[in-house]
């Protein structure tokens, strides 16, 4: 459905009651190239995208990957259009997983289609902030909305950021803590939701790079400041994912080593009590065979002597593995 449009003229929001008739306007000779409308797409119909699709005439490329959907993140132009896809991200505290959707922007002359699948991260904040605070920003016309957007979506990333910091300490406290309550498919679980993280924000490194680029298409150096600033943010996102990677599988292979050298040190503890109770069953299965020619069946002090040479032995292995450390 379209859930918004409007026209900016000037960085200031004015109704658009009729698509085509302020597209008009907008094309007129001597119009400002700043101007511009914006139609905002949630989950929309096939009628519904067909409609806008007709009225700002999209290039046939970007049409199709937006009828497939599921794109990777990229940022491309075609001829007067410039085309951008970016993973949009969303923490569930309840289970620490991260929820990956979808958002695309068509930014052509006078005109900003934005289009998102799903509730994963709302676009309604980015357009009321681009009007409330930034109205300096509209005014370089339709790539401000791409960078309003941008931003969002990085600031999202960043909010993400410190959540994943928080669980990565509190399982290295778990770990290295000493009471080592961590499960390995906890810690797996998380590296899982790193690697989806570094999925989403890794590919955006290239396309806004080539915003910040003097020959790229922000002709703009207002507006390639701003994009630099998110470049930025989005660059400290980065390396953050990296190290929490790599520190991710350190833990992993410290959490198995302590629970191999865990399960070695109740081998040995189980062997140690076995060893112990071996000998006095040894004892006790060879005199009771109970056969009549042998010497100390019956001997008075048989009985007492067996028992004694038990405990004696017993107590001698316990404390030789005592010593060792097997116990």
């Amino acid at each position: 459905m379209i859930v918004d449009q409007a026209v900016y003229r000037g960085g200031v929001r004015q109704e658009c009651a009729d698509l085509s008739a302020e597209l008009s306007r907008l094309r007129e000779p001597g119009a400002s190239s700043h101007d511009f409308v914006w139609v905002g797409l949630k989950d929309p119909t096939v009628d519904e995208f067909d409609f806008v699709r007709a009225e700002l005439d999209l290039h046939p490329l970007a049409v199709e990957d937006v009828e497939k959907g599921n794109q990777r993140v990229k940022l491309e132009a075609y001829d007067t259009t410039v085309f951008a896809v970016v993973k949009t991200l969303r923490y569930v505290e309840e289970t620490s997983d991260i929820e990956t959707g979808e958002v695309m922007a068509i930014i052509g002359p006078h005109f900003v289609v934005t289009l998102r699948r799903g509730d994963v991260a709302p676009l309604h904040g980015v357009r009321e902030h681009l009007e409330t605070h930034e109205q300096l920003l509209l005014r370089e016309g339709p790539l401000s909305v791409l960078h309003g957007l941008l931003d969002k979506v990085v600031d999202t990333y960043r909010t993400i950021d410190d959540e994943v910091a928080d669980d990565l300490a509190r399982i290295e406290r778990d770990v290295f803590g000493g009471g080592n309550r961590t499960h390995s498919s906890t810690i797996y679980r998380l590296k899982r939701e790193v690697l989806e993280f570094r999925r989403a924000a890794l590919p955006l490194r290239a396309p806004l790079a080539g915003l910040v680029d003097t020959s790229g298409s922000v002709h703009s150096k207002e507006l390639r400041l701003h994009f630099r600033d998110v470049a930025d943010h989005l660059a400290e996102v980065i390396a953050n994912i990296e190290s929490y990677d790599a520190l991710l599988s350190d833990i992993l292979s410290a959490h198995l080593s302590q629970i191999a050298l865990q399960q070695n040190s109740d081998m040995r503890r189980i062997s140690a009590w076995a060893a112990m109770i071996t000998v006095p069953t040894l004892i006790a299965g060879i005199y009771g065979m109970n056969f009549d020619h042998m010497p100390e069946l019956h001997w008075l002090l048989s009985y007492p002597l067996a028992l004694l040479s038990m405990v004696v032995i017993v107590t001698i292995l316990h404390r030789a593995f005592k010593r060792s450390g097997w116990l």
